[in-house]
């Protein structure tokens, strides 16, 4: 075809372009601002960001513990979830280079030969013919299918990186939850084996007051099964601590072993005060901006979708050497040259692209519904750990003060006890004790509580940068 019949067919693709009426196929994806919810968020988005805001602050800032970071920092580096998420990232960025890429025309070397032996007045006459072509196609994106699958994979690759923060937040709040609660545990234990020995004491305490006809057997008998009733919850106690050690190991992927971490180990907690938190925040989550760049994927899915209802336009062209002109083999050879242009309209594929397009319009909307689920979402999440926050600083006061009282209710009724006090029984000093025990082990509960629930907060808010 000649130049001047491609330049025809490139005039009447524009054209038609000019003629279609609305189709959004050219469109870039905006965040939907028809709810008063997505018109906030979409303020939110073109907000400066807050560097100061609780889920904004660097990890290493968070998690000041010295041993805490060094478990942090291994686990970032060996973690597999995170080693997967990253390489997934890797892929989505290849699938985008290739979407780029799909712009340039494609360019094909093929060199053929051949050869033809006739005989021609009783003589053998051999002749060889060869080709040394090069080809380039090339698709003019006219009606935006390229166009939609660029800013497709462009989505998909920015969707990615934000799965990939998304296992990285929860990889760093999953090794300081694993931290503190060994931490717990260990001082749960702690308290249970100082309880355990000094209970043993009671236990003699009692014989001895038995033999001085102060207590009957039934005391005896009764601080002995409170003694095997503390050495049996220290057996769970330590089964639990090897389960978190292995829970730990896992976090930094390497085999089983038991981590040096101080029971004294806490969080310094941050004075966190407000009624709620501002929509900004939710935005940095990284699952509410991966939902959304899933709704930007269906999106130019629907666009690409609408495209193929419009003709593609593709310029080819064949050049190069050769001996064979036509039935005519000529040496030395010479170059050759081919340009042609088509321009190719769907006239029997269109019931297929309409139930294509009705297919990725209902996705579109299914991407909407679950972006909007995920918004609302966030917000419960984030408001739900922002109350146990502040719920289990207040509950740690009130254990911690019922731990005290206790304590001073053993040491009188022990005393008044050996003084023989009509009032006071033993039955008294072991419930005592037994509610020591229990208000130290819930106290200690309370402060990893608090501690997990600021962490849960932190990884809420889309922390571990």
């Amino acid at each position: 075809m000649k130049l001047k019949n491609i330049s025809l067919l490139t005039a009447v693709a524009l054209m038609l372009t000019i003629a279609l009426p609305g189709c959004n196929i050219y469109k870039k994806y905006h965040t939907p601002d028809d709810t008063p919810a997505m018109q906030e968020y979409s303020r939110a988005l073109n907000s400066p960001v807050d560097s100061t805001a609780f889920g904004n602050i660097l990890w290493e800032n968070v998690f000041t513990d010295p041993a805490l970071a060094d478990l942090i920092n291994m686990a970032l580096d060996n973690n597999t979830n995170l080693a997967n998420a990253k390489l997934n990232v890797d892929i989505a960025h290849a699938q985008l280079k290739g979407a780029r890429l799909s712009y340039l025309p494609s360019v094909a070397l093929a060199p053929n030969g051949s050869g033809s032996k006739f005989f021609m007045d009783g003589v053998k006459s051999l002749s060889w013919s060869y080709q040394i072509p090069l080809s380039v196609s090339w698709e003019i994106d006219v009606f935006g299918k390229l166009l939609n699958s660029k800013r497709g994979a462009q989505a998909g690759y920015e969707q990615s990186q934000a799965y990939a923060q998304a296992v990285r937040s929860q990889i760093i709040a999953g090794v300081a939850n694993c931290y503190y609660a060994i931490a717990m545990v260990q001082k749960q234990l702690e308290v249970s084996r100082t309880t355990a020995t000094l209970w043993k004491e009671s236990v003699q305490t009692m014989k001895d007051l038995k033999e001085a006809g102060k207590v009957n057997e039934v005391a005896v008998v009764q601080s002995e099964a409170q003694y095997y009733g503390i050495l049996g919850s220290i057996t769970d106690l330590e089964v639990k601590l090897d389960e978190l050690h292995n829970t730990m190991s896992l976090l930094v992927n390497v085999f089983p072993q038991k981590w040096t971490i101080s029971s004294d180990a806490v969080l310094t907690n941050p004075q966190i005060i407000r009624a709620e938190i501002p929509m900004a925040e939710l935005a940095a989550r990284p699952d509410v901006a991966a939902a959304e760049k899933n709704l930007a994927m269906a999106y130019y899915s629907t666009n690409s979708a609408r495209a193929a209802f419009y003709p593609g336009l593709n310029i080819t062209a064949n050049g190069g050497f050769t001996n064979l002109l036509g039935s005519i083999i000529k040496n030395p050879g010479e170059f050759f040259i081919n340009l042609a242009g088509s321009l190719t309209a769907p006239l029997f594929s269109r019931g297929a692209n309409i139930s294509r397009l009705e297919a990725a319009k209902a996705q579109q909307k299914q991407a909407m519904n679950n972006f909007e689920y995920t918004l609302m979402s966030a917000s419960a999440e984030v408001s739900d750990a922002m109350t146990l926050y502040e719920k289990s600083v207040e509950k740690q006061s009130y254990l911690d003060h019922q731990a005290e009282k206790l304590a001073l209710a053993v040491d009188y009724t022990q005393e008044l006890l050996k003084l023989g006090s009509y009032n006071t029984t033993y039955l008294d000093v072991l419930t005592a004790q037994q509610g020591l025990l229990s208000a130290q082990i819930s106290s200690i509960t309370a402060r990893n509580n608090q501690t997990r629930a600021l962490i849960n907060l932190y990884q809420s808010l889309g922390g571990g940068r």
